[in-house]
């Protein structure tokens, strides 16, 4: 088989918040399970879920205490199992959530270190000192916490999260266990968490601007990924080729200040996909967007690797209320849904014209708007909790999602609370309602996954933002604030509003059939 995620549409199903199965109100795989005629019905090819592992959950299941299991609350390794047997039966293939650059606190290897003390091996497998330098938590506050011995162990996210020393050997050899036991299961993939970090500079130095960032520093892009990247290359290509689900992939959550800081990864051999942030990381300006894709296209051009599209995911703010608000948003009184919407359909036609793979988040494709004003209370996340609410952190996207009905929970589950609460006014954006509406944004992503082009890339001149695919293909993003005029067409083959007069209106997007 081929590089079959070189253009795959890639549904992300955050497992608490998908389909509840059990009515306890916290998504699982019986529910998944019962939605996976909608997963085809979509259209996608695979499906990555994230952290579903034995955690306490302290941030979002991305705190891992058993990389080997299924949390009981989301279900067995045999629901798990089921599943992917099912979702064969589609066409659809499994990606899983690995997470290498930290474990839970409750991982048994550093409930072992925290016993074992000082100097110990059990310790060796975390980062430990007797000071903390001044490196700063990407969630807020130290990067460092001190234990009732005296020693202060790294945690680049929560404390809660403390990270495994990738200089041990016996921490590279214990994940290549992780990813076989996954493999072996069938899985087709991995995506691969915080995947620019890892290794970290060996003096541990200070540094002169301790603020977060993605840039390369003593925690983020170091050298040694590139050799690590390449042995787990080799372990995804020592599986067969020729039954399904095929080649084995991964795609790497590479975050970059700059584009060039992804480079290093696009060597051959190396990571088969790298995500490509930049398109939801650009502001919705014509000039700003088509600099961002000519340099994604060049950055991939020549490679094996795949940088594969995004516009949403379960860490930033969803695009309705994104493309709709200042930033930072903090209530819903600053987003104007209605623009929002507009501008999240045309992203979406423009995100699956592009060539290569496209990654949909859950709920992205009903327009969903971000939550903001969950109580306080109801917060989940730790990066409110650790900036004292000045972050709203990213609960306002990882609400539940409302599959039908008029009321919360929308469907979700029999049962009554959800784990996060459900905003009111979401009962037009159910799926039996958008199934119902031929205009819906449901209809327009069904559509543009089932119509999605091919052929070469090339920008379209005499327009903000339009390029064709192959010989009669052309997409068009109006940006500007006047109706754009369309080139000679014959058909429109999909537009993600109306086009009055014949003209583009602004922040609408349109697929033709070239004469």
């Amino acid at each position: 088989m081929t590089q079959w995620w070189r253009d795959a549409v890639v549904y992300q199903i955050y497992p608490r918040s998908f389909a509840d199965g059990n009515a306890d109100g916290t998504g699982d795989f019986t529910g998944a399970l019962a939605r996976l005629p909608y997963l085809a019905e979509l259209g996608v090819d695979a499906v990555w879920f994230s952290p579903f592992y034995p955690s306490p959950l302290a941030d979002g299941g991305y705190d891992v205490a058993d990389y080997c299991d299924v949390d009981p609350r989301f279900g067995t390794l045999a629901d798990f199992d089921a599943f992917v047997a099912a979702a064969a039966g589609h066409g659809i293939r499994v990606i899983v959530d690995v997470v290498p650059n930290h474990c839970s606190s409750a991982h048994p290897a550093f409930q072992a270190a925290l016993a074992a003390g000082p100097g110990s091996p059990e310790r060796d497998l975390f980062i430990f000192r007797d000071a903390p330098n001044n490196w700063q938590s990407i969630f807020g506050g130290p990067a460092w916490t001190q234990t009732p011995d005296g020693q202060w162990y790294l945690h680049l996210f929560d404390s809660s999260q403390p990270d495994w020393n990738w200089a041990n050997p016996a921490v590279p050899a214990m994940f290549e266990k992780v990813l076989r036991f996954w493999l072996d299961r069938g899985v087709a993939g991995l995506r691969v968490d915080v995947a620019h970090g890892l290794f970290k500079d060996p003096q541990l130095p200070d540094v002169p601007d301790p603020a977060p960032s993605d840039r390369p520093s003593p925690w983020f892009h170091r050298p040694e990924l590139v050799a690590h990247y390449a042995t787990w290359r080799a372990i995804l290509d020592s599986y067969p080729a020729d039954v399904f689900p095929g080649r084995r992939t991964a795609v790497g959550e590479f975050w970059g200040d700059e584009i060039t800081h992804l480079e290093p990864y696009f060597i051959p051999g190396g990571m088969p996909q790298a995500f490509n942030f930049f398109l939801f990381q650009t502001a919705w300006n014509a000039a700003a967007l088509r600099q961002t894709i000519t340099a994604s296209l060049a950055l991939a051009e020549g490679s094996d690797v795949v940088a594969p599209w995004v516009i949403s995911n379960h860490d930033v703010m969803r695009p309705v209320s994104r493309y709709g608000a200042p930033a930072p948003a903090r209530s819903d009184a600053e987003v104007d849904v209605a623009l929002g919407t507009r501008r999240a359909r045309a992203a979406a036609l423009l995100l699956l014209a592009l060539p290569g793979s496209a990654y949909v988040y859950q709920g992205e494709e009903l327009g969903l708007p971000e939550f903001l004003d969950i109580p306080a209370a109801d917060r989940d996340d730790p990066v409110y909790r650790r900036t004292g609410g000045a972050r709203l952190g990213r609960d306002g996207c990882r609400v539940p999602m409302p599959w039908s009905g008029t009321a919360a929970p929308y469907g979700f589950g029999e049962g009554g609370a959800t784990w996060l609460p459900q905003p009111d006014g979401w009962a037009a954006l159910t799926v039996e309602a958008q199934r119902a509406d031929p205009g819906s944004t449901l209809a327009l992503y069904r559509a543009a996954i089932a119509g999605r082009p091919s052929g070469e890339f090339r920008w379209l001149d005499g327009y903000d933002l339009a390029f064709t695919r192959g010989d009669d293909f052309a997409c068009l993003v109006n940006l500007g604030t006047e109706p754009a005029e369309l080139p000679a067409y014959e058909s429109v083959l999909l537009a993600s509003g109306g086009l009055p007069g014949g003209a583009l209106p602004p922040d609408t997007a349109v697929w033709l059939r070239l004469r």
